[in-house]
């Protein structure tokens, strides 16, 4: 797998609850973690036996050093992260809820450093990848350009949509993956339930997307252009943003391991249960056993949503 996403480190306090504007809470603790899609899918398609290498940018500083440590202890070919002595490495404070409810603010940093010439240098060793992760936060030249040049062989699972750019090639993209409020925008801009989000979908669909599939806390939904099928989560799932990239690695791993489509879903699903049962944490991400041995226990049947 090439994975090709944000880099940061993720600062983490845990409050009793969030805070209103201009309001200042006491935290219980503050923690700090490698996170990011590019880290957690990197880490999570490693834990489930994909061969790895990841791609991207971190500053020449202290949070870079403890994102590649950790991805090189779990054997992720970090070679093709570049490091900057200007632009910091990329970071968030992160608040978070009793129940896993997050408020957060991300500073790019040196995530902005990834343009079009790197992605044309390293294409050749993406291209050789059974399968591609891309997170779409990243800048647009260099997803244009990835898209634009990675050989058709290759299938992508893109994630996290931010709207519509008109240069991206949408058609080369396998899947995109998101939550509610990614496909329909916040939740003060665009109203409905997870229903209206997997419909909202159909519209990435007609930009050439093959299939979309909206994440939401009680399932997902696979959006193709037969109709909306509904994959129960096996839990609640907790943290949204972690069950996206999970659900991301997993996906794209069974995909390009063979698997077909609604198989290939459903042990993502599974895999993003077990990942978000906890309110955070790389050490909930699964390995392939783990989400084998929780669909022999629990294993609920797609559905179409009535409507």
């Amino acid at each position: 797998m090439a994975v090709v996403g944000r880099l940061r480190l993720d600062l983490v306090a845990e409050v009793e609850r969030l805070p209103r504007p201009g309001e200042v809470v006491s935290s219980r603790g503050l923690t700090r973690e490698p996170g990011g899609p590019g880290v957690v899918q990197a880490v999570a398609a490693a834990r489930l036996g994909a061969r790895v290498a990841a791609y991207g940018w971190v500053g020449l500083d202290p949070f870079g050093d403890e994102i590649l440590a950790l991805l090189n202890r779990v054997a992720i070919d970090t070679s093709g992260i570049e490091r900057s002595p200007e632009a910091p490495t990329a970071a968030s404070l992160v608040f978070v809820d009793p129940q896993g409810t997050q408020l957060a603010a991300h500073a790019l940093g040196a995530t902005g450093c990834l343009d079009a010439a790197q992605v044309v240098r390293d294409l050749p060793r993406m291209g050789e990848a059974d399968g591609l992760l891309l997170d779409l936060a990243v800048p647009a030249p260099a997803a244009i350009a990835l898209l634009g040049g990675l050989p058709a062989s290759c299938p992508v699972v893109a994630s996290h949509p931010a709207g519509e750019d008109p240069g991206l090639h949408w058609a080369r993209l396998d899947f995109l993956v998101g939550t509610r409020d990614e496909f329909l925008g916040p939740p003060g801009l665009a109203g409905g339930d997870l229903d209206d989000a997997a419909r909202a979908g159909e519209v990435v669909l007609d930009r050439g997307v093959r299939h979309a599939v909206v994440v939401g806390a009680d399932g997902v939904y696979l959006v193709e252009k037969g109709g909306v099928t509904r994959f129960p989560a096996h839990t609640s799932l907790v943290n949204l943003s972690v069950a996206v990239d999970a659900l991301s690695a997993a996906l794209a791993v069974r995909f390009a391991g063979g698997s077909g489509l609604y198989e290939a879903v459903g042990f993502a699903c599974a895999a993003a249960s077990l990942s978000s049962a906890q309110a955070r944490g790389l050490e909930s991400l699964p390995t392939s056993g783990a989400v084998q041995a929780l669909l022999a226990r629990f294993n609920p049947h797609p559905s179409r949503p009535a409507g």
